[in-house]
């Protein structure tokens, strides 16, 4: 996962980690965003489908190892689950292709982004730190309505629906592409609580009944991917297909534990919002480059922190 060369592109990622820093306080050996979370381990079954979209290796095994990080939002490692600033909620997947060879899928429970560029959402951040916030969601249509999308709190991790934000590029061994966004159904059904029910929860509500949870029985979910057509704009994260869009169901996800060693790990892994393997590449989406040297940015801070004892809070 390397660096990108654009020297502007590094200074804006620079910035936005910078800024995420002023919002939520500089806390070492974790996230500057979706810093409180969990790691649980298990592995992808695909569906013979997903073959015929994509010529990726984990698309034709048997199975594939994986591992899934789910989050709050914000860059506060104690942030509590039923505080409001905690959606929307975070769902990172790690497929384990080979020793040191992985590929990655980033999502969040809210369908969009708020903005399509970088550098209008470091402009968003700060308006939203700066009490500008309605003077910029007044000029910026989309951000307005990602902000207005009702983002109600989920029963359990296991019980809420996740989003690819940005489009992708799939393959198959005939040379055929199409262009997708993955989503991630729960198998349990999505279940969300209304604001007396969440104020009525713990503080760590989310993360002990996920503990619990995965105690009793593997925890499942379904990827799949929305397909778009021909002439849907695939490029913009704040531009939503129309739900009749083709559903392709990929696989199931089985979730079977925690990762031992959760803070160090946590600490460790790095995700990617690009694919980098053969039969996914990535679409012409100006996020993805850019959140890609977040990450890793942040991430190498991250693994330079002195030891925590906060195993479950972040990373």
């Amino acid at each position: 996962m390397p660096l990108p060369n654009d020297e502007k592109l590094l200074a804006l990622a620079q910035d936005l980690v910078q800024q995420l820093d002023t919002m939520f306080g500089l806390h070492p050996g974790f996230r500057p965003a979706h810093a409180k979370g969990t790691l649980l381990t298990g592995t992808f079954v695909p569906t013979a489908a997903a073959a015929s979209l994509s010529r990726a290796p984990h698309f034709s095994r048997a199975s594939t190892p994986v591992t899934v990080r789910f989050s709050n939002s914000t860059g506060v490692p104690v942030l509590p689950d039923n505080d409001a600033n905690a959606d929307p909620r975070g769902f990172g997947l790690r497929f384990h292709l080979a020793e040191r060879v992985h590929t990655d899928i980033i999502g969040h429970s809210t369908d969009g982004f708020p903005t399509r560029t970088g550098k209008e959402f470091l402009e968003f951040l700060r308006a939203l730190a700066g009490g500008s916030i309605e003077t910029f969601l007044g000029s910026h249509p989309k951000a307005l309505a990602f902000v207005q999308t009702p983002k109600p709190a989920p029963s359990s991790f296991a019980r809420e629906k996740y989003f690819g934000v940005t489009a992708m590029h799939f393959t198959n061994t005939a040379g055929v592409s199409r262009y997708g966004r993955y989503r991630i159904v729960p198998e349990a059904g999505v279940e969300h609580l209304d604001k007396t029910a969440v104020a009525g929860r713990g503080a760590n509500f989310l993360f002990d009944e996920l503990g619990e949870r995965i105690a009793k029985g593997p925890i499942k979910f379904r990827l799949t991917v929305q397909l778009a057509n021909e002439g849907d704009i695939v490029d913009d994260a704040t531009i939503h297909w129309p739900e009749e869009r083709t559903i392709l169901d990929l696989g199931t996800l089985t979730l079977t534990q925690p990762v031992a060693e959760q803070e160090k790990e946590q600490k460790h892994i790095i995700l990617d919002p690009i694919p980098r393997v053969d039969g996914i590449d990535p679409s012409d989406d100006p996020l993805l480059e850019l959140r890609a040297a977040v990450y890793l940015i942040s991430g190498r801070r991250r693994r330079a922190a002195p030891e925590t004892s906060a195993a479950t809070a972040g990373d």
